[in-house]
């Protein structure tokens, strides 16, 4: 697919560089959309660092609210509002972006390509009946939480800024203040995206967005025999290493319905998200979960549920016969499990030091899992515990010092190692509501900075962080909750 011919060499004085390739894909995918005005902008938060590696001066940036809350356009931005299906909690629906919509791709000085889009800019015409618009905590969330995975390794898309937008939103907890979210991102193509083109039976369609997507995340699949079952391979594998990665911290994405799987093998879409604090595999926080399908440790295997619907999605390019793209898709699908274990134990391996291979590995990793769920200990604490020589398991730990003993790698080595692999500070969810509410209920931002400057440098063990932002929670008889925002 060639991308339109424009001059990288210019930019705006704020450095804006915006192309438009996916708006060249068939209309079927899209429609082009105006935000909504508001009623008095107002920048919250602008993350500079992020800003200049796009190619962005934050100074200027910081003049120019109207834009970050959707009352004006960068220069050579055309917003449109992307379509797309999606499973929800299993159920399939139409959806489409409801209160989003894409300016444009920045170019940045390195010439990479990220999506820029605004959260919260207004009704669409997939809004479906909602107002489209978002609350000040809910994209306060998605800003502080992303920032923390990004800090964290962990592949996401991230937050260029949060505008005020001097409305307010009616929400099942009352009015609340609202807010517009510019959001960054490799691509905003989900799984849902394939299904919305599939469900239409648009085949010029499905065919357009796979070039497109392998084009945009996987150039070195071009020209490959089978473009849609190339595409499907690669987008399982980095799915799987996705998956991997939320275990490896204790992240519960809360909401892996297929419209929030991005291809690019991106996190996205952060909800009802939280941490896990005390270690046990059924837990779940979202409101909306009532049955524990997104449960912390059932995300490997809705991960493959969702993978299975990209596949369906792409059966009619697969292959022209029906039963041999049925095989082609399953042999990859029935893969999926294999892909997720390599990873998680490479990640496992990692936290406990472990640079070789032994097939006890996964029988030592497990039991350690269940003495914390049996003890109820807090899953970041102990590994971080493990990585600074901190912690006691009587005989679980004779079985891990006599495995260790059993590699090259020095003792210093396997402590390093850990401590790249173990965080000694997550978003703790207690201290995140508590940044909202300060901010939401009374505009003090303070909580919220201190937050982020605590979650900037996870891997670092050395640093004298305050305890408030280190320690577990404190006991709570009332379970903790979180809400989607819309």
């Amino acid at each position: 697919m060639s991308s339109e011919i424009q001059d990288h060499g210019l930019a705006t004085p704020e450095g804006w560089r915006l192309e438009h390739q996916y708006a060249q894909l068939p209309a079927l995918l899209h429609e082009r959309w105006e935000p909504t005005p508001v009623k008095e902008p107002r920048l919250l938060i602008l993350n500079e660092a992020l800003a200049s590696e796009l190619g962005l001066d934050a100074k200027a940036l910081r003049q120019r609210a109207a834009v970050f809350a959707g009352n004006e356009l960068p220069p050579g931005a055309k917003p449109l509002a992307q379509a797309y299906a999606g499973h929800q909690f299993g159920n399939f629906t139409g959806l489409g972006d409801g209160r989003a919509l894409l300016l444009g791709e920045q170019i940045t000085p390195e010439d990479r390509r990220f999506d820029i889009q605004l959260k919260g800019a207004g009704p669409t015409p997939f809004s479906r009946g909602g107002d489209g618009r978002a609350a000040i905590g809910p994209m306060l969330r998605e800003y502080v939480i992303s920032e923390a995975m990004h800090a964290l390794g962990i592949p996401t898309t991230r937050s260029l800024a949060v505008a005020a937008t001097g409305e307010v939103v009616f929400r099942k907890q009352g009015l609340l203040p609202g807010a517009v979210l510019t959001r960054v991102a490799a691509s905003h193509i989900r799984v849902g995206t394939f299904q919305w083109a599939a469900a239409h039976q648009d085949l010029v369609a499905l065919r357009a967005l796979t070039e497109h997507t392998l084009e945009r995340h996987y150039p070195e699949l071009l020209g490959a025999e089978n473009p849609a079952l190339s595409l499907l391979e690669a987008a399982l594998k980095r799915q799987a290493s996705l998956i991997a990665r939320w275990m490896q911290v204790g992240f519960i994405h809360g909401v892996m319905n297929t419209d929030n799987v991005a291809l690019a093998g991106e996190t996205i879409d952060y909800g009802p998200c939280a941490f896990m604090d005390e270690y046990d595999p059924k837990t779940t926080f979202s409101s909306i979960d009532r049955r524990g399908r997104y449960a912390f440790g059932n995300q490997p295997q809705i991960a493959q549920w969702n993978a299975a619907r990209l596949a369906e999605a792409l059966l009619p390019i697969l292959h022209p016969d029906e039963n041999k793209a049925l095989e082609l898709a399953n042999s990859l699908i029935e893969k999926f499990a294999d892909f997720f274990q390599l990873d998680w134990l490479t990640v496992m391996r990692a936290k406990l030091g472990l640079f070789t291979t032994e097939a006890e590995d996964r029988t030592l990793i497990q039991d350690l899992l269940n003495w914390m769920q049996n003890t109820k200990a807090d899953y970041t604490q102990t590994f971080a515990a493990l990585a600074m020589g901190r912690l006691e398991t009587n005989e679980w730990q004779t079985r891990w010092q006599q495995r260790l003993s059993r590699q090259t790698q020095s003792h210093a080595e396997s402590v390093a190692l850990m401590r790249r692999h173990n965080p000694a500070v997550i978003p703790r969810n207690h201290k995140v509501e508590e940044a909202l509410a300060a901010a939401s209920d009374h505009d003090d931002l303070n909580p919220l900075h201190r937050l982020l400057t605590a979650l900037a440098n996870p891997y670092d063990h050395e640093l004298d962080l305050p305890i408030e932002f280190t320690e577990a929670p404190p006991a709570c008889n009332t379970p903790y909750q979180t809400f989607c925002g819309t």
